[in-house]
């Protein structure tokens, strides 16, 4: 049975506490605030707080701390003056969350937090004058309360206003190789090139669905990296999709995911609406849809498909059936992979290393997919691994 941490592992989740610790000429590290009141307890933070406030190498640089069965994520401070004891004032303000959970959207906010507390520290004493000790406990119960509730929060002391905002963090978009496919995401199919940078407006143009990012390059006469930056870019900002090129020598296997059309009828009449070849004809059947899908296997390419099946027949735009299936993890494509088992290859025959499927030699080679295939099947030290 799967647990809740299972469950939530590397997800976002809510802020269990927020505190301010401070170092005390003679306390030493102490907790002065805490939102929930003694959330972490003085036996817990006896034990870490070595990482709250540590050495100056690590001052003014987010630091965050797995350890307890909590994640602490803090930017330490130390600000030299000679109005304190020993001449300097450290201080920390931490976000805690689950050890389980994502971090990493917390660490811009602890950061302008803390910058915002040394401003009001030098001009108010904010921080080490005890009167303040109220209204710091209010502001920190108002953060964690607004921050888990909306991810907004808005922080007036004195004279001085500071937005909060939790920004979705997203992972860094995947490597786009020559031989994918950018496909613009319905809802932006009529986006202006007024609102895109140049070499976005001059690409965007020919991302029509059948162009490769090798072919697009080509045709917009601008450099491949570019190319392949702005549309890295534009997946970035879920703008587009990156596909398999379109072949009806394709071989595409169904997955688990195509039981969403029969448990899913919104899904279903998405599918259908999108397939559908004519709008002036009646849209497909479920059944017909699914019956192509599911015959998606090993050794079977998609013209052979369509000569068994013609889904023109039946109002099915075979190539929108593809791009729907992949969009949405209901069909994958399986790559042929040449491997080269003689002694010495020639220039061609060492991009056979089992890592370049076809696509790839294609668009690095110029060769069209017919060509390659009459030479690998000419070729007898060559092998194919389907995957």
């Amino acid at each position: 049975m799967l647990t809740q941490e299972s469950n939530l592992a590397g997800k976002e989740g809510i802020i269990r506490c927020i505190f301010l610790s401070e170092f005390h000429a003679t306390a030493g590290s102490k907790i002065t605030c805490q939102s929930p009141q003694n959330f972490i307890s003085k036996h817990a933070f006896d034990l870490i707080n070595a990482y709250i406030l540590p050495k100056r190498e690590l001052e003014r640089q987010v630091l965050t701390v797995n350890t307890l069965g909590i994640k602490i994520v803090g930017y330490p401070v130390k600000i030299d003056h000679e109005k304190y004891a020993r001449n300097a004032f450290y201080f920390n303000i931490c976000f805690v969350c689950d050890h389980y959970c994502r971090s990493v959207q917390y660490e811009p906010i602890v950061k302008k937090l803390c910058e915002f507390l040394i401003m009001m520290e030098m001009q108010y004493s904010f921080l080490s004058n005890d009167d303040y000790r109220p209204r710091i406990q209010k502001m920190l119960n108002k953060i964690i309360s607004d921050l888990n509730e909306s991810k907004v929060c808005t922080i007036t002391e004195e004279e001085t206003t500071i937005h909060l905002k939790i920004v979705k963090i997203t992972d860094d978009p995947p490597e786009v190789f020559d031989h994918q496919v950018p496909v613009l995401k319905r809802e932006f199919e009529n986006m202006s090139l007024s609102e895109c940078d140049l070499t976005t407006q001059q690409v965007l143009p020919f991302i029509n669905g059948l162009h490769h990012v090798g072919k697009i390059s080509m045709l917009a006469d601008v450099e491949n990296a570019l190319v392949k930056s702005c549309i890295q870019n534009l997946v970035y900002y879920n703008f587009v999709e990156l596909l398999p090129l379109f072949k009806y020598s394709n071989v595409y296997m169904c997955t688990r995911n195509l039981q969403k059309l029969a448990r899913n009828q919104d899904f279903a009449q998405d599918c259908l609406g999108y397939v559908a070849l004519k709008n002036d004809q009646p849209i497909p059947t479920i059944y017909n849809v699914f019956q192509i899908y599911s015959q998606m296997t090993h050794g079977v390419n998609l013209k052979t498909l369509c000569i068994r099946l013609s889904p023109r027949q039946n109002n099915i735009n075979e190539r929108k059936l593809v791009d729907f299936g992949l969009k949405h993890g209901l069909i994958r494509c399986i790559n042929k992979y040449p491997i080269f088992t003689g002694s010495i290859p020639n220039a061609r025959q060492k991009m056979y290393n089992g890592m370049n499927h076809f696509d790839e030699i294609c668009c690095a080679t110029g060769l069209s997919i017919l060509k390659l295939e009459e030479l690998i099947d000419a070729d007898t030290n060559v092998t194919i691994l389907m995957k």
